[in-house]
């Protein structure tokens, strides 16, 4: 049944994400969410960010305490890693889900995890942020309006992380973690891995974990929010430098793009550890226009991102820059996130969008492999 009164939450990984962005705009939405309590394995965080979040709000190490309070009716998960094991555990105990990316590994996953929220009758939802940007829905009906879509170009300048939260001044990691915890999620991180690719070099297994599903999954998303189906397979995928020499490789592919693939994708990822911010571009190029996105930087929660269209119109250029309110996709998302609890909205950002990444993902990482020589499995060895 909804839940009438406001959605009694749980954070669950009191890190980066919450500390930035999760935690002020549960705060915001107060009337909509009433937090009852952080989960960390630093009982020591817990408690400091517990404390700085209300008197009422309860903190624990323990995850099983969680999913065992009745006076909690949703969890938001942002732990590091994959989401599938605490997703799982939560829909299990009956609490609606708000998982951070990524939701999973492998698409096999996705789907199961799909079908247990729908059974039930459970609100699971992944924390594509960038897909409720209000911007997001502005350039989807943009590009609506274009005429055929030729190029599209999707940058990411991804600097180190450290300079990009110094503004939290957060305390310095704790030593009070259970590590038997962090070492049964590496394990399984590792399983799910073998399932998406079978027996791949360490290199590229990292680089599927950590920088396709940590990253580009989010550019996939939007592209999704704008209405382009994803590609099925890549034309070129090139990573460097290569052999990995200690940094993330930067990645360039191409790929056709939409139903019919009128539009080819550029996807160009960069790890700039010196660059003096996160910047990420989505420009689309067509027969009678053209459209920037330029998303919002994470871990700011008032940052918001900026979109300019130029479209040819009797024989007039329109040149508009477009600001829409002051609400991040931070607090879209968790505004929706209660709408479906509530009320039973549908989910913008279900698991069956995080299966059609997966694919995606796995598919890229297939022709970065075959470019090596080398030969993918598992799920990937079947992505067409």
């Amino acid at each position: 049944m909804p839940v009438r009164q406001p959605v009694r939450l749980a954070v669950v990984g009191a890190g980066t994400i919450s500390q930035s962005v999760h935690l002020p705009a549960v705060h915001r939405l107060a009337g909509l969410f009433e937090l009852v309590a952080v989960c960390d394995l630093s009982p020591s965080r817990a408690a400091a960010v517990a404390a700085r979040n209300g008197v009422a709000v309860r903190a624990t190490s323990d995850y099983a305490e969680i999913l065992a309070s009745p006076d909690i009716d949703a969890v938001l998960l942002a732990t590091p890693g994959t989401h599938a094991r605490d997703a799982r555990a939560a829909l299990d105990a009956g609490k609606h889900v708000l998982a951070e990316k990524p939701l999973c590994l492998t698409a096999a996953e996705a789907a199961e995890l799909g079908a247990l929220a729908d059974a039930k009758g459970l609100v699971l939802q992944v924390g594509y942020m960038k897909m409720y940007d209000p911007l997001t829905e502005v350039a989807a009906a943009e590009l609506a309006a274009l005429d055929t879509p030729r190029t599209v170009r999707v940058t990411v300048l991804h600097p180190a992380d450290e300079p990009q939260v110094e503004h939290l001044r957060m305390a310095p990691p704790a030593d009070d973690v259970d590590t038997s915890v962090i070492d049964a999620a590496v394990a399984y991180e590792a399983e799910r891995t073998a399932e998406a690719l079978g027996d791949v070099p360490a290199e590229l297994a990292r680089y599927y974990r950590d920088v396709l599903n940590g990253s580009v999954i989010h550019e996939l998303s939007v592209l999704r929010a704008l209405g382009f189906a994803l590609p099925d397979s890549f034309d070129s995928a090139e990573l460097w430098p290569w052999p990995v020499t200690g940094e993330p490789p930067c990645l360039l592919a191409t790929a056709p793009l939409g139903e019919d693939g009128a539009a080819r994708l550029v996807l160009n990822w960069n790890w700039l550890p010196d660059h003096p911010e996160y910047g990420e571009e989505i420009a689309v190029l067509a027969r009678d226009g053209r459209l920037r996105l330029d998303m919002a930087a994470p871990y700011l929660a008032d940052a918001r991102s900026t979109l300019r269209v130029e479209r040819a119109g009797d024989g007039v250029r329109r040149d508009t820059t477009a600001r829409h309110g002051y609400d991040t996709g931070f607090v879209r998302q968790l505004e929706e996130f209660a709408r479906s609890v509530r009320d039973g909205a549908p989910v913008r950002s279900d698991a069956a969008g995080a299966a059609e990444d997966v694919r995606c993902l796995q598919a890229l990482l297939a022709a970065l492999a075959a470019r090596e020589g080398i030969t993918v499995g598992g799920e990937a060895g079947g992505v067409r």
